[in-house]
């Protein structure tokens, strides 16, 4: 069974920087998906980024594209969210999602729904 581990978060000033770290443990197979969502109080979880390790085709949402960038060290089933220029408005819950993918699949899945294998969750919390 795949295991998530998130870590990474902390406090920060607005304009700084934060690295996520989510490692997967007892993946089975290299054809595979990692997701980077967010919560925060009171609003919908929504997706930041996503990884494919197929065709390693990746996602931005709209609204951190150009500060985020997501990458992988597949050898280590380790996928990092390198979080730039941050601002209040990127404070939320992170949590990383897994689910195993085709190997003929193209582009990275996006949605909620299409993965199966949860972190607990690392809070990320930007001050003005």
């Amino acid at each position: 069974e795949v295991q998530l581990v998130e870590s990474g978060g902390g406090l920060v000033q607005a304009g700084g920087s934060l690295r996520l770290s989510c490692a997967a443990s007892g993946v089975s197979f290299d054809e595979y998906a990692i997701g980077w969502f967010r919560q925060a109080p009171g609003k919908e979880r929504e997706v930041v980024s996503c990884i494919n390790s197929v065709d390693d085709s990746t996602y931005y949402a709209v609204s951190v594209r150009g500060r985020f960038t997501i990458s992988s060290d597949y050898a280590k089933n380790t996928v990092y969210l390198q979080m730039n220029s941050l601002k209040p408005e990127d404070t939320a819950v992170y949590y990383c999602a897994f689910a195993y993918v085709s190997v003929s699949r193209v582009g990275a899945p996006v949605r909620e729904y299409e993965y199966d294998r949860w972190g607990q969750g690392t809070q990320v919390t930007v001050s003005s």
